[in-house]
């Protein structure tokens, strides 16, 4: 028998939902999992509850289901991101409300342990609405560094594993960089509040271009992922999932999402899941060439707002 793919979603519903198939999965109640993560290299998953004081909860993955392993506050306001380094030994959570990214070291068993390392940051933007303050939007590892989107000083804030800080790096004025990833030696950052994607070179060299192409109606990009030759991007207002060129930006194709407010999505192989916070659904579309197409199969979920994809052998 081959591995068995789950399907952990998490939200603003009764808690997460885990499928390994059809049917209407497995639920393990904990309170507001609007994002997952999972352990490198252990069969753990952690969930980021966004709350106001937030919170933070580790599950062990097993064959009859999630199982309580550890939880702690997250140390800041409604946490909307968590990630865990490549070596498995700390974890990093964004703090959405009052800005702060927060470092928590992991035992070998994935659990929590040691004081938190507490990153607090000062600035604001020019949407007085939005970016009164700072909000830590998301956490990345990479070469060593931990990358952390500020959606409300329009910055990538890098810090070193201990914590210290390193220069950030600026987006225009009203960017709200919300997520990200690196691929091929460029960095390509969603802007929330502009709808626009950046790519960023090595040398510094930028090329910025819109996340919708959808005439006549706003646009609050979400979740960014770079997969193969093409950069994927969900798109809030227009309901769709927009395909660029990682080489350059240039437009490649933008589909309905199948829903309404597609938040987050992930890309397993030949499939990409959607999670539409408004609709209710995770839907499931078929790439093709790495254009999205609807294939008519979704999952009831209550608000999803993160899908995360395991294997277990």
């Amino acid at each position: 028998m081959g591995p068995v793919k789950l399907l952990h979603i998490g939200g603003y519903g009764p808690g997460i939902l885990t499928f390994a198939g059809g049917g209407e999965g497995e639920l393990t109640r904990v309170a507001a999992p609007s994002f997952l993560a999972a352990h490198p290299t252990l069969p753990v998953l952690y969930a980021a509850g966004e709350l106001e004081r937030g919170w933070l909860t580790a599950f062990a993955v097993r064959d009859d289901g999630l199982a309580p392993l550890d939880e702690r506050p997250s140390e800041g306001s409604s946490p909307c991101h968590v990630a865990v380094d490549p070596s498995g030994t700390l974890l990093a959570a964004a703090n959405y409300g009052d800005g702060t990214a927060v470092l928590h070291r992991l035992d070998a068993r994935g659990a929590f342990e040691g004081e938190p390392i507490v990153l607090r940051h000062e600035g604001s933007g020019p949407v007085r609405e939005r970016q009164e303050g700072p909000h830590a939007h998301q956490a990345v590892f990479h070469d060593g560094v931990l990358h952390v989107s500020d959606l409300g000083t329009d910055e990538i804030r890098r810090y070193l594993p201990d914590g210290t800080p390193l220069e950030p790096l600026t987006l225009p004025p009203g960017t709200g960089p919300r997520h990200f990833a690196f691929a091929g030696g460029r960095l390509y950052v969603a802007g929330e509040l502009d709808g626009t994607v950046t790519m960023i070179e090595e040398d510094g060299r930028r090329t910025i271009a819109p996340a919708s192409r959808v005439a006549d109606v706003a646009n609050a990009p979400s979740h960014l992922e770079v997969d193969g030759a093409h950069v994927y991007v969900a798109n809030r207002g227009p309901d769709t999932i927009a395909v660029l060129s990682a080489a350059d930006l240039a437009p490649v194709a933008e589909v309905p999402c199948g829903g309404a407010w597609p938040r987050h999505f992930a890309i397993d192989g030949d499939r990409l899941y959607v999670a539409n916070q408004h609709a209710g659904t995770v839907t499931v579309l078929a790439l093709a060439g790495g254009v999205p197409a609807p294939t008519g199969e979704s999952y009831a979920v209550e608000s999803p707002a993160c899908v995360l994809v395991r294997r277990l052998v």
